[in-house]
């Protein structure tokens, strides 16, 4: 018997995409042909893009899908790649036989098929179907019932999706049936720490199968999701045999030796923590805006760390050069500031403009009586204004630089600047974590030997929206670091009252931060989307009622 050389192809795709995600097959296929592989294995629901959500009932989209396999099988065939084996996730139908798969009857499955030699050979249809935080398979997916196995030069490769591995039921299965190879596809969305979480799952059931494990996930950002690839192989005793990198696309070869003794391949280096939900960010904002038809980004750069960081994560997603930060000075503004927006752009290679807005207010207030806060919030949203000005003049996607711990205390103006557009990539980054990243992308940029792009005053100074004379964030809120503390316990982890009394935080604190964060959840439904990088976003993770009566602080 002779060694199986597998190749995890860890691809970004895009969601509805047909024809596009096909020839990534195709092109993906060929490589990995050229470098020997005999078993070629592709992401969870590859040809359609993940997650699909209500495009998985219409009849259309799936008769789409069907014929996009069969296209795919067909020319790899015709290119002499017929003998490779090809497994790639797609949309199916259940309720008909093998030959009539994909026609408008049956319901939607989450579907891995398996081609070679110019035809779809046999499927698997996804038994777990994830109906928890960001996933909600369940409604839109039937699931299936049968284990399924393949054979590739005399191994028995066992076939599971994503979730399967998640429940004890289907690598039981598997185990049963025997296999010298369990694979799974997968489309895993990124959050941090989860790599861990998945390296000691895979390791368990390659234990309970008695054979290597080979996992591959997709990478890429689709909407407020981002995919962090990371595909991995294990020994049947756990060990790593091959690792691909994170957010990259990638072919991780790995060979199943025909003595039975399984040798380490190719193993990506470990990531800092940091660097990793940076990378998450950029990820996000670069799928986003590829995806959507944008070339460009629109900002407002006040001089401030948020703007700082969000543009800083969008020069390194898209080029600085494709990056328009506006500084939008009122009669409020510090020159230390503006100089740092300045110096902010100058490093990235931003394209940069001043518009004062000043004048612009005067004319609002000439006409109405306003002062106090809402005098304040009316300079924000004519900054809002003029940038929406600008994105219909010249085509930029607008982004919003506000932050997670903003978005859950609602200390942010509704359609202003920081919270109108399209994408807001630091939208689950909190206050501490911003500067952290903003600390890391400097310290990572000089140990390149190159100039750090955000200036040191954008982190060190007190943070401000300089509405009014010597304001600052703490002003109204508790510092940052202490309210990020209890934002995290009742948001993240739904510490109750009583629950965060109990751990020592002050009642004032707590049953400020509380009654904040339960105020705001009619503006939260109207922020734009950004990318998930902890275990609970606001958005799909986080389903609240905006009209509720029910307070955690009475």
């Amino acid at each position: 018997m002779a060694d199986l050389r597998i190749a995890l192809a860890q691809i970004d795709t895009c969601v509805g995409d047909l024809e596009g995600n096909a020839e990534s097959v195709l092109a993906w296929s060929r490589r990995a042909a050229d470098a020997g592989a005999h078993l070629v294995a592709f992401p969870e629901m590859t040809l359609t893009g993940y997650p699909i959500e209500d495009l998985a009932l219409r009849g259309s989209f799936r008769r789409a899908a069907w014929d996009a396999a069969v296209e795919v099988a067909t020319r790899l065939d015709a290119e002499g790649l017929g003998a490779l084996t090809v497994v790639l996730g797609t949309v199916g139908s259940s309720g008909e036989g093998r030959a009539r798969v994909g026609q408008d009857h049956g319901l939607p499955t989450n579907r891995a098929v398996v081609i070679r030699d110019g035809a779809v050979v046999t499927s698997y249809d996804k038994r777990h179907l994830p109906n928890y935080g960001v996933f909600d398979e369940f409604r839109i997916f039937t699931p299936g019932s049968r284990p399924a196995t393949l054979e590739v030069r005399g191994r028995r490769v066992g076939l599971l999706i994503c979730e399967d591995i998640w429940q004890d039921g289907p690598t039981a299965d598997v185990a049963r049936l025997g296999c010298d190879l369990l694979l799974v596809v997968n489309g895993s969305p990124y959050e941090e720490g989860k790599e861990g979480a998945r390296t000691d799952l895979v390791a368990r059931r390659a234990a309970q199968v008695g054979a290597p494990v080979a996992y591959v996930n997709m990478v890429g950002g689709q909407d407020d999701l981002v995919f962090d690839g990371g595909s991995i192989v294990t020994a049947a005793d756990g060990t790593v045999l091959a690792q691909a990198p994170r957010f990259d696309e990638h072919l991780l070869l790995w060979d199943l030796p025909d003595d039975g003794v399984a040798r380490p391949g190719e193993i990506a280096a470990p990531t800092d923590p940091d660097e990793t939900v940076y990378r998450a960010c950029v990820t996000g904002l670069a799928g986003y805006v590829r995806k959507n038809g944008f070339r460009s980004v629109l900002l407002g750069l006040s001089g401030g760390i948020d703007s700082a960081l969000t543009a800083t994560i969008a020069a390194d997603a898209i080029g600085g050069r494709n990056v328009v930060g506006v500084s939008m000075p009122s009669r409020h503004s510090s020159e230390h500031s503006k100089d740092d927006a300045a110096d902010l752009a100058e490093r990235l290679g931003a394209d940069y403009r001043v518009q004062p807005i000043a004048a612009m207010v005067d004319a609002f207030e000439s006409q109405m009586d306003i002062e106090g806060v809402t005098a304040e919030n009316l300079q924000a949203r004519v900054r809002g204004v003029v940038l929406m000005a600008i994105s219909n003049r010249e085509g930029h996607l607008v982004i919003a630089p506000g932050n997670k711990s903003e978005l859950a205390t609602g200390y942010a103006t509704i359609y202003d600047a920081g919270s109108i557009g399209g994408f807001a990539p630091l939208k689950d980054v909190d206050k501490s974590r911003v500067w952290a990243l903003a600390r890391w992308r400097n310290a990572h940029a000089a140990a390149r030997g190159e100039t750090p792009p955000i200036p040191e005053s954008s982190i060190t100074k007190p943070p401000s929206a300089e509405l009014r004379p010597g304001q600052v964030d703490q002003d109204s809120l508790p510092p940052y670091d202490l309210l990020d503390e209890v934002l995290d316990a009742y948001v993240e982890h739904a510490e109750g009252r009583a629950d965060l009394l109990a751990r020592g935080y002050d009642e004032a604190v707590v049953d400020t931060v509380l009654s904040l964060v339960d105020r705001a959840e009619w503006k939260r439904r109207q922020y734009p989307l950004g990318p998930k990088v902890t275990a609970l976003a606001f958005g799909r993770d986080r389903r609240l009622p905006v009209t509720s009566r029910w307070r955690e602080d009475r």
